[in-house]
């Protein structure tokens, strides 16, 4: 019976998740700013770089 429910809850857990993939695919649907196109470092915030190119 308790194995029932650990396999139910685990095939439960997987759906949401594929779900979960679908509405949001990669990292900039969730508004990251992503990196510098000029140097390629990680971007901190929505301003520009610090490099002073991007």
């Amino acid at each position: 019976m308790i194995v029932k429910v650990v396999v139910l809850f685990l095939v439960g857990m997987a759906v949401l998740a594929m779900f979960g993939r679908l509405r949001l695919p990669g990292p900039l649907s969730k508004g990251k700013p992503g990196k510098c196109r000029a140097c390629g470092r990680p971007k901190i915030g929505r301003g520009p770089c610090s490099c002073g190119k991007g």
